[in-house]
């Protein structure tokens, strides 16, 4: 594994390997009970912020990347309660 330096802590790679298993572990029924917790948490937790932001800076990359962040998404945020400023999520500027 070459090092990337310290911007990117994770390989596009690495990053579909992570994506495909927070997937799959979001998937699971007898996760959905914990799945609420780590909604609430997430807003709180840098980790979660910093692969976020690596995730959608490898999207434009990768297809595969941008399919996954999507499904990722959609477990993440239920549709009805996005922000009426669009936070940032999606490629829909309405600035």
């Amino acid at each position: 594994a070459s090092a990337q330096g310290p911007s990117a802590p994770l390989s596009a790679e690495q990053a579909k390997v992570v994506l495909a298993e927070v997937i799959k572990a979001f998937g699971a029924p007898e996760n959905a009970q914990r799945m609420d917790e780590a909604r609430d948490n997430a807003c709180n937790d840098m980790g979660v912020l910093k692969f976020a932001r690596l995730i959608k800076s490898y999207e434009s990359q990768d297809p595969e990347i941008a399919s996954m962040s999507g499904k990722l998404k959609a477990m993440f945020l239920p549709p009805m309660t996005l922000p009426p400023h669009g936070a940032g999520t999606g490629g829909v500027a309405t600035s």
